[in-house]
């Protein structure tokens, strides 16, 4: 082991028990069991460190200012071990991954088949992660406020009607478990995979949500959004990737393009009041509210980056209501 490492080791420990610390409390009170404990704070140790109650998830990020220290192996093994210590979990519980620099549109491909599972709470509710064979979980968890929010904004619709709600882009279904925890009649949840569909199947029976009432379907969402409704939804859930050239869908997605489009076509689906939210994790997007006129636009990002993410910029929220007249 080189001596910068032994020092990024030394300094890694220190901060991520200082803020185990710091976090533990704040997550006790507000019966949190999963967050970030480490978020890329000491510019030259790149990693995120997730904690999913008692599994660690770490993710080293390209360094471009300057290398690690040691070999791949030997930083992946030292600070696999040095995070294991300083928060005490047990071996076999700690998974590494590389978020290396890939072609567009490659996040959500398989990386392994270890199958590395373990079912974890949020929020009153229940979630199937998987800590090896994807680059993600399966649950994000710098929106675990947006998800909270969305449940209560149901729920304040459904005092006064039905609520439908449309979840495009939706991935394993953890948006469509708190709104129909919130008391949606119907959700409708449309992604591409069948891998995510049928995770957001296993999700919805975790928690006793009735798959008659919360459809899934395997479809590519610009396919599905050809074809809008008679208007029923009152929320319209609109979380896509960035980028995407998947094989199973006719286009390229490049999302800071053609988010007007797709919001436009979502807004077909809404009833007059209905309300969308639209999510992105491109650092740089710009939205572009003068297009989309039929909406009242409002940047709820502020609301929404929970207290253990340090990275304010991890994701860019809004909420659109359509306008009545």
């Amino acid at each position: 082991m080189t001596s910068d490492l032994d020092y990024q080791v030394e300094i890694f420990t220190n901060r991520l028990k200082k803020r185990a610390k710091h976090l533990g409390k704040w997550a006790r009170k507000n019966d949190i069991s999963c967050y970030r404990l480490y978020d890329r704070d000491i510019p030259e140790i790149p990693l995120a460190v997730d904690l999913y109650e008692n599994y660690l998830h770490l993710a080293e990020y390209s360094a471009q200012h300057k290398p690690i220290p040691g070999t791949p192996d030997e930083y992946r093994t030292a600070m696999t071990d040095a995070a294991r210590r300083a928060l005490g979990v047990p071996e076999g519980r700690v998974f590494y991954k590389q978020r290396r620099q890939t072609p567009r549109g490659d996040q959500y491909e398989r990386i392994s088949s270890t199958a590395s599972l373990a079912t974890v709470s949020e929020g009153g509710l229940k979630f199937r992660v998987n800590f090896s064979d994807y680059l993600d979980t399966g649950l994000f968890l710098d929106h675990r406020r947006t998800r909270a929010m969305m449940r209560e904004l149901v729920a304040e619709l459904a005092a006064e009607r039905p609520v439908r709600v449309l979840n495009l882009f939706s991935y394993t279904g953890s948006f469509t478990v708190y709104v129909a925890d919130g008391g949606a009649l119907r959700t409708v949840s449309v992604d591409m995979s069948n891998t995510y569909t049928d995770w957001a199947r296993e999700n919805l029976a975790l928690n006793g949500l009735a798959i008659e009432r919360n459809i899934l379907l395997a479809q590519d969402v610009f396919r599905f959004l050809e074809h809008p409704d008679s208007r029923s939804f009152d929320l319209v859930i609109l979380d896509p990737p960035t980028f995407s050239n998947s094989k199973k869908m006719d286009r390229i997605l490049d999302l800071q393009r053609d988010h007007v489009e797709l919001i436009q076509a979502a807004g077909k689906f809404l009833r007059r009041g209905g309300f969308l939210l639209f999510s992105t994790n491109r650092r740089k997007f710009t939205m572009e509210s003068q297009s989309l006129g039929e909406f009242s636009v409002t940047d709820i990002t502020s609301q929404t980056i929970p207290q253990d993410f340090r990275d304010k910029r991890i994701h860019h929220c809004w909420l659109l209501e359509k306008r009545t007249s």
